[in-house]
């Protein structure tokens, strides 16, 4: 079944991964809400987070890269650990889901919206009077 694009990290998620993910989010902008100061780094590390496409992306390719080299150097049967990362990563493109995305976002590994979001909460804590 192909699913949507924007949804389907998500709804590969497990809803307690999701929300471990956003009540951290959420914590890091009570904490910038008393320290506006700090926001501008903070929008500095979001620049450099990876979210999990990117994660997948470089994964992906490594260990195919990896399969073509072993297999052209020491065994052709390495070739069969490229072509299962891209059978799986071609799963990933069309449902949303692959073997390491639940161990990936079970480590905060966040979608390019989740992180969006977090840099529109800190944008709107910029904008606020301060009294």
């Amino acid at each position: 079944m192909v699913t949507t694009t924007a949804n389907r990290v998500l709804r590969n998620t497990t809803p307690a991964v999701t929300e471990r993910i956003q009540e951290r989010t959420a914590c890091r902008l009570r904490h910038y809400e008393s320290h506006p100061g700090e926001i501008p780094e903070r929008l500095r590390e979001l620049d450099r987070e990876w979210d999990i496409e990117r994660t997948l992306e470089t994964g992906s390719s490594s260990l195919t890269l990896l399969g073509l080299i072993l297999g052209t150097t020491v065994n052709k049967k390495w070739l069969l650990l490229s072509a299962g990362v891209q059978g799986f990563f071609l799963q990933h493109a069309i449902q949303g889901w692959c073997p390491p995305l639940p161990a990936l976002r079970s480590l905060g590994v966040r979608t390019l919206q989740e992180i969006e979001d977090e840099r529109h909460a800190l944008l709107a804590i910029l904008q606020e009077p301060r009294a």
